[in-house]
């Protein structure tokens, strides 16, 4: 028997590395003979860089970087076992969580850091970057990375303005200045992994959507559309396209927008990307079984996440497929989906605390159970 173990992480408690490991230990102790391949899992927010960094024999690399609030920070990509793919995180050095909550306010953020990192991922000789943008603290339409990266902005005056690129300063931008920017992006393909469709502008655009998530108040939220509507216009006149519609531009607060325009970045799905990146389909071909998982199955994982994704090229090949998690909220909504089996690995009496430190456990014994049961005649 050859069996795919291919979670997502649960997150707080274990990482897709550590989730593999446990389903291994289950699925020894179950079927001691069977050929088990494990393929860490992501869909482009946290854990993407570990999860193909383990997926493809690569390695994680620390940089200094600026954090969301232009604070000095250690930021990590990886480069993948191909030697010319890196992962970089925008979360690692741009992320909400790296903000206290007091100072959580889009108005304040830069997503300067994000930009250090994919510099410093070409100087390590990647010509293809993975960019990965879930989870960010930032409104600031991927001005600070694009700064990162050589570009300039004016003000009036035609000064530079030299502090990072926040959602606020944005207001002060009178011209783009394409002229410094980093030249090895010209033969660098950029992929970004995002898993919203919002618009750069409007009610379903970045900062009425997803600023209130990030600390900022409806006055703030006014500040921010008229700022993104502001720079958008002077990017896509010096670029001469209309990208602020493209599904995606709205997400990380307008850096999936600033990637496209000022990197040529094309958005996709993080869960395909993943899934090309760790060859996916040809380590699934003869396959028996799949167990993937992640922390909590709603109706939520059907919408581009992790299981949705390892389902479309699994259903096809007549390859089952289970899913782990920390809880099943919606066994209804899960149907359509067409998974093997969905089970809970903590009893629904365990609290949470004691369900997340005992994850590996947890894990374990439900994917053991669940092996014993398939092989019965």
């Amino acid at each position: 028997m050859k069996i795919i173990l291919a979670p997502d992480s649960f997150k707080g408690s274990l990482t897709a590395a550590e989730a593999c490991r446990a389903m291994a230990e289950g699925v020894a102790r179950a079927c001691p003979a069977a050929t088990v391949v494990s393929i860490p899992m992501a869909d482009g927010g946290e854990g993407t860089a570990d999860a193909l960094a383990a997926a493809t024999g690569g390695r994680m690399i620390e940089t200094p970087a600026l954090g969301p609030l232009g604070e000095p920070r250690t930021g990590r990509f990886a480069l993948l076992g191909d030697g010319r793919t890196a992962v970089v995180e925008m979360a690692a050095v741009s992320g909400l969580p790296l903000v206290p909550p007091a100072k959580r306010n889009p108005l304040h953020t830069t997503t300067y850091g994000t930009g250090s990192l994919m510099a410093a991922a070409m100087g390590a000789g990647a010509d293809h970057l993975i960019v990965g943008i879930g989870g960010s603290a930032t409104t600031d339409l991927g001005a600070g990375m694009a700064q990162a990266l050589g570009v300039r902005f004016l003000d009036a005056a035609s000064h530079p303005l030299v502090e990072p690129m926040t959602g606020a300063r944005l207001a002060d931008v009178a011209a783009v200045d394409l002229s410094g920017l980093d030249p090895r992006l010209a033969a660098c393909r950029i992929e970004v992994a995002c898993d919203v469709d919002n618009p750069l502008l409007g009610p379903r655009g970045a900062a009425a959507v997803y600023g209130p998530q990030k600390g900022a108040s409806p006055a703030d939220i006014a500040v921010l559309e008229a700022n993104l509507a502001h720079v958008i216009g002077l990017i896509e006149r010096r670029i001469g396209r209309t990208i602020r519609d493209l599904p995606g531009a709205g997400a990380a607060g307008g850096l999936g927008a600033g990637l496209v325009g000022f990197c040529g970045a094309s958005l996709t799905g993080g869960i395909d990307l993943v899934l090309a990146a760790s060859r996916f389909a040809e380590r699934l071909a003869g396959a028996d079984l799949v167990l993937t998982g992640e922390g909590r199955l709603d109706a939520t994982t059907a919408r581009g996440k992790t299981i949705s994704g390892i389902l479309r090229l699994a259903r096809p090949a007549g390859i089952p497929v289970i899913a782990l998690a920390g809880a099943v909220v919606d066994h209804d909504a899960l149907g359509p989906l067409g998974l093997a089996g969905a089970h809970a690995i903590a009893p629904a009496d365990m609290p949470l605390e004691q369900a997340m430190a005992e994850g590996r456990r947890l894990l374990a014994e439900t994917a053991e159970r669940i092996l014993r049961a398939w092989q019965r005649p």
